[in-house]
């Protein structure tokens, strides 16, 4: 198999939630991943929006790569149909892991786990520890409050204008994957920066 054009990691929910648009993008992206010759790196699960995201991904042809703790997998959550499933010992290695692996990261809507894997990523970023893009898709407004929140650690003193600069946010699926891509440095199928 030839080597990717771009890795994409992307933290979402386990959950499927209670709207049909958060699957239906969940599937795009995987789609888009597959399509435009990036590979997906991922918490290895097949369930919620994981499992749709990988599943798309996979039947447009693209490699999906899995990463998962032994705890989850004796539990039958691992989705054995990836490309490669990396099966550890720990959430520590599997962040570690997913975060060598990838070119970029995306969260979208999920739950604790969701949010835990995009605050490290991103304080990882600040620190210097690596240098590659973060983003947040904000879908139907999922993250509206929490950005508000964000803003108001800003605005308090805890926070910087730097710190928040250093992630992207998009509602728009697509404008936003092209920007991450083309920030990590890998070749963007087009030009949409001014959309997001």
């Amino acid at each position: 198999m030839k080597q990717p054009a771009f890795s994409l990691c992307v933290y979402c929910g386990s959950r499927l939630g209670n709207q049909a648009e958060f699957a239906a993008v969940a599937r795009q992206i995987g789609t888009w991943i597959a399509t435009h010759g990036g590979q997906l790196v991922y918490g290895g699960g097949h369930n919620g929006l994981m499992g749709i995201m990988a599943d798309a991904a996979l039947a447009a042809g693209g490699r999906v790569i899995g990463v998962i703790p032994k705890a989850l997998v004796e539990k039958e959550w691992a989705h054995t149909g990836c490309t490669q499933l990396h099966v550890v010992d720990n959430m520590h290695e599997r962040k570690r892991i997913m975060a060598e692996h990838a070119d970029a990261f995306l969260a979208l809507p999920g739950g604790i786990g969701t949010l835990e894997e995009f605050f490290e990523v991103w304080t990882w970023r600040q620190l210097g520890y690596h240098n590659k893009p973060v983003g947040l898709l904000n879908l139907g407004g999922y993250y509206d409050s929490l950005l508000s929140f964000l803003q108001s650690a800003v605005t308090s003193g805890f926070m910087s204008d730097w710190q928040m600069g250093l992630i992207r946010t998009g509602s728009e699926v697509e404008p936003l994957l092209e920007a991450l891509v083309q920030a990590a440095g890998m070749t963007a199928p087009t030009d949409r920066l001014d959309q997001i």
